[in-house]
């Protein structure tokens, strides 16, 4: 479920239901499909969130992959947490857990404007008991649990203290380290500091060595914080909570803004200043842009923990605020005094591997032109009347429409190698020149991709030689390219904001990874078609044949046909392939040479596909109508994201 898919056909589904059913239904979704072999892979695949490790992070001594964390009211019984470990999160939080359930079937409500969510119970999970043998059995995952210790509601503290007992001594072997809750029981203020101070006692025998931090209502004030002084020294760190209990309920809301960001802030810096460079700070609240969890992290915070802003931004967030964090580290004009900087190393020489991928890309160019030409005017070419010992004049005596059919398709083959010339030589020169891993994986999957479908041409047995030459003169290129490959992180700012264009944007991606998809079963499906029956019906109403006919005929024009239709279904899908990862993973803010590759790309495509059609009136409205769908989702597709990639924009890279 990326940003894409989500903001456009999910999100505004989801949105009609009640919260509680919405929930349930999205975590049993993508929990179902994480539990399936290979569902994970492909949901790391659709995000393509590689985890940079110079964003590795530490919480408490514990080491983390991102400081980006989960909060745990989010799926409070971690019936999708395998999945939601593929988002980009560097931990998960549990909780908060009791020692006994707390059931509650109240409405969970959402506050759209205020992009909140509404708990009926702060208290709501599914027990001890049932946590810890989820964690017995396996999660699935490898991200560390932080498990949220809270006593049962109307606890007295002593009472609580047996709880925190039976808690670290069910959980102490599973969670990497807790957050001790207690200061929003409402009990007197000096039954809580000695409540905590024994909680943190019990901790030091149940669990040693692990972190323990005390959780922070929202609202905790700077004058409850002085107060809490030598409290919060004794623990490993605190966390800022995510949730505002209503007074005189166990109702919770948690939300973002402005005014809960601003806050927020205020509290990590007056905790910063007090604690000093040491203890962890969590912020578990306000993050609903990258430049949220950015200015948090700037400001003191050691980690960050999502909950409303996944539901509102879309389940990208972790990604983008992985990637602002990556380039905040950046040597940059923005970059803040005294951050740990990573000096980016200069771009390869042209020969060292990616130029290589521009002339194989420009080999394509030349070679579809070629292919363009000759289809245009004589069509065959002389090892093909060879093959087929039958002359131009003979084939156009049997059937008029027969050299038209074939140029036709040989046309559209051209313009697909044209557009996959475009496609690698700007992934080559934006792309790897760059260490853009993305780009990588796009051009190299669709190379694979191209390369192996020359083996189609065989199908029939026909041998093309031309095809056999192009293939042995573009492959050693492709081999170069793979030399020295280096991931490295983007040098261009990314978006931070979820403004108008952001959210124009992906309705515009949407536009493209469904006409990518739809390209790609195209090619598998003429490929298939290219090595079984050949034809189509529409094909053999335009030629007014039978293809008992024209095997009759000839036993070597079918075979000759169909080597034409699997290399240009090989074509096609090669060309989906880089097509699809581009809108996939590249659509980011300000990446115009993106657009335009798209825009370029795409003109020979359609033109081929649509021209030689009408040129030799094979117009047929079933026939063309893929073209057709795919068009207009080219078109709009360009349309939506123009001002995302190509647009000016202002990238803040705080608050």
């Amino acid at each position: 479920m990326p940003d894409w898919s989500y903001h456009t056909l999910f999100k505004p589904l989801l949105f009609r239901f009640p919260g509680r059913l919405a929930r349930d239904l999205t975590l049993q979704a993508i929990g179902g499909f994480s539990r399936i072999p290979g569902g994970t892979f492909v949901i790391r695949t659709m995000g393509h969130m590689e985890m940079s490790p110079l964003i590795e992070s530490e919480l408490a001594g514990v080491p983390l992959a991102c400081p980006v964390g989960l909060s745990g009211m989010l799926d409070p019984k971690g019936t999708a947490h395998r999945a939601l470990a593929q988002f980009g999160f560097g931990y998960i939080e549990l909780g908060p857990v009791t020692v006994r359930p707390v059931v509650s079937t109240a409405p969970i409500q959402r506050a759209v404007e205020e992009e909140a969510i509404v708990y009926p119970d702060g208290y709501e999970n599914p027990g001890a008991d049932a946590i810890a043998a989820r964690l017995r059995k396996g999660t699935g995952h490898r991200l560390p649990h932080f498990v949220r210790l809270r006593p049962m509601p109307g606890s007295s503290p002593q009472a609580a203290l047996e709880e925190q007992q039976e808690l670290l001594s069910k959980l102490a072997p599973y969670a990497a380290g807790f957050f001790v809750d207690g200061l929003a029981e409402g009990w007197p203020s000096h039954e809580t500091m000695a409540y905590l101070a024994e909680v943190r006692h019990i901790a030091n025998t149940a669990a040693p060595g692990k972190p323990v931090l005390l959780y922070l209502p929202q609202l905790t004030s700077l004058e409850e914080l002085r107060h809490y002084d030598d409290t919060l020294r004794s623990f490993d760190g605190v966390v800022l909570g995510d949730a505002q209990l209503e007074p005189g309920s166990r109702r919770e809301r948690v939300a973002g803004g402005s005014a809960a960001l601003s806050a927020e802030l205020r509290t990590i810096r007056a905790l910063r200043q007090a604690l000093g460079p040491g203890p962890a700070i969590v912020a578990g609240a306000a993050v609903h842009e990258p430049q949220d969890a950015v200015a948090l992290l700037e400001a003191g915070a050691s980690t960050v923990l999502l909950h409303s802003g996944l539901v509102y931004a879309g389940p990208g967030l972790p990604k983008r605020i992985n990637e602002a964090i990556l380039h905040s580290r950046i040597t940059a004009p923005s970059a803040r005094p005294g951050q740990p900087k990573i000096q980016l190393p200069p771009s390869p020489s042209f020969w060292a591997n990616w130029g290589w991928m521009c002339l194989l890309g420009l080999g394509m160019i030349i070679g579809g032109i070629l292919a363009w030409l000759i289809a245009m005017t004589s069509v065959l070419l002389p090892y093909d009347e060879a093959f087929l010992e039958k002359s131009r004049s003979e084939i156009l005596r049997f059937n008029g429409h027969l050299l038209h059919f074939m140029s036709h398709d040989r046309i559209t083959l051209a313009g697909t190698m044209i557009a996959i010339g475009i496609f690698y030589h700007q992934l080559a020169k934006h792309g790897l020149r760059y260490g853009l891993h993305w780009a990588r994986t796009a051009v190299i999957s669709s190379c694979v991709v191209g390369f192996s479908s020359f083996f189609l041409y065989l199908g029939y047995g026909y041998f093309d030689p031309l095809h056999a030459i192009a293939a042995a003169v573009l492959l050693p290129m492709l081999l170069l390219t793979l030399r020295g490959l280096k991931d490295l992180p983007s040098r261009k700012p990314p978006g931070m904001r979820n403004d108008r264009i952001w959210l124009r944007a992906q309705w515009g991606q949407c536009c493209w990874v469904v006409m990518g998809f739809g390209l790609g079963i195209g090619g598998l499906t003429i490929c298939f078609v290219g090595i079984t029956d050949v034809f189509v019906s529409t094909d053999l109403t335009y030629l007014g044949l039978t293809s008992t006919e024209l095997a009759a005929w000839s036993d070597k024009v079918i075979p000759l046909i169909a080597h034409d239709r699997a290399g240009f279904g090989g074509a096609l899908f090669s060309l989906a392939v880089a097509l699809t990862a581009s809108a996939l993973w590249g659509v980011n803010q300000g990446e115009s040479w993106l657009w335009h590759t798209f825009l370029w790309g795409g003109i020979p495509g359609f033109a081929s596909g649509l021209l030689v059609h009408f040129h030799i009136g094979y117009t047929d409205f079933v026939h063309l109508l893929p073209v057709y769908a795919a068009l207009i989702l080219y078109i709009i597709g360009l349309y939506l994201t123009y001002p995302y990639l190509v647009g000016r924009h202002k990238n803040p890279e705080g608050v």
